[in-house]
């Protein structure tokens, strides 16, 4: 509890180190920092470029109560699930049916598995049900779960008759029609977790559709190679290759722009799942270069492919969580934006 009074002759009967900060007390490293030096320059506040402060050095931003297995299941298997619709739709039509036909099953698996995931987050199955009340183009979550809704009946059809053999023609146009969805609902949760304030996420909206995209394709593929026979596997192998460049290098490029703010990505649990995701990634992509007379390099490759894809999720889920906890993530960015919001002001005004 405080004692300390203000008067007109300033702050009395402070006791150092035992009153609460106004403004916060800054946590970096384990280390209290001093107060910010604030300064008013041409009307705008200035303030220090590496001291910030919290309030007690609490977080500034609510943490991130999802659990890391609901959640990042959620991106992973839907991702797969739109993945392997579209490289199924484009097996179907080119006359690969036992490319096709497993890649239809994974597709109803693994939008089966994001439906649960994702309803064991809300809680209870009526909250899903409530986000199809309305139609928000302007929410990433609205347009998911309609994404989702319209989505899971075509991949369950287009399984269904893949593997009965009956109704052809509809399994036929359930297999194009959920090719055609599927790419949206594989990119649809990117933008949805870039449209919230953890900094990991939220700062990296550019990249972060790429990777994504990037790693569904890379997981879809995996999965072509590792259930389809070789005749049939290689547009499989050409996803896996094309969607492992992708990924890797929107996340380089994302971990260069980011800056200080990348330092999730690349330390604790969520750097060591990046690591592992890369090097699964980069491994099963130069195992599917190298496949095509291999079944068992082939099959090899495509689960590493998966475990990277699976990794890359969880990375960037465990990134997230650091980066929400450290108040220097949500600080320093603001400080950035507000330096080059002045300058620009400062030059308008000199010009």
């Amino acid at each position: 509890m405080s004692t300390s009074d203000v008067t007109p002759q300033g702050v009395q009967g402070e006791r150092p180190g035992r009153e609460a900060v106004t403004g916060s007390a800054a946590v970096l490293d384990g280390d209290r920092h001093r107060a910010p030096e604030h300064a008013r320059s041409s009307g705008t506040q200035e303030v220090s470029e590496t001291e910030f402060r919290s309030y007690y050095g609490q977080p500034i931003l609510n943490q991130i109560v999802w659990e890391g297995r609901d959640i990042a299941g959620y991106l992973f298997l839907g991702g797969l699930a739109g993945a392997s619709s579209g490289l199924a739709a484009g097996a179907e039509l080119t006359g690969r049916p036992d490319l096709a036909r497993p890649l239809k099953y994974t597709a109803l698996g693994a939008v089966s598995g994001s439906l649960v995931a994702l309803v064991h987050d809300l809680g209870r199955p009526a909250r899903f049900l409530n986000m199809l009340r309305v139609f928000r183009p302007t929410s990433p979550m609205n347009m998911g779960s309609w994404l989702l809704a319209g989505y899971g009946p075509m991949a369950g059809a287009a399984a269904v008759t893949g593997a009965t053999g009956l109704f052809p023609r509809i399994g036929r146009a359930a297999t194009v029609g959920a090719g055609v969805v599927g790419p949206a609902v594989a990119a649809y949760t990117a933008p949805l977790i870039c449209d919230t304030a953890v900094p990991a996420w939220h700062e990296g909206y550019r990249e972060m559709p790429f990777v994504f995209v990037g790693s569904a394709a890379a997981a879809s593929g995996g999965m072509g190679m590792l259930t389809a026979p070789l005749g049939q596997a290689a547009p499989a192998r050409r996803a896996a290759v094309f969607g492992s460049a992708l990924e890797t290098a929107a996340v380089a490029r994302m971990e260069r722009r980011l800056g200080m703010v990348a330092e999730p990505y690349q330390s604790g649990r969520g750097g060591a799942l990046m690591r592992t995701a890369k090097a699964l990634t980069l491994a099963g992509a130069a195992g599917a270069l190298l496949s095509g007379r291999s079944r068992v390099l082939s099959a090899a490759s495509g689960a590493a492919l998966l475990a990277g894809s699976a990794c890359t999720r969880f990375g960037i889920f465990k990134a997230g969580v650091q980066s929400a906890a450290d108040p220097k993530y949500t600080v320093v960015p603001q400080r950035q934006r507000l330096r080059e919001k002045n300058g620009e002001q400062e030059e308008e005004g000199a010009n």
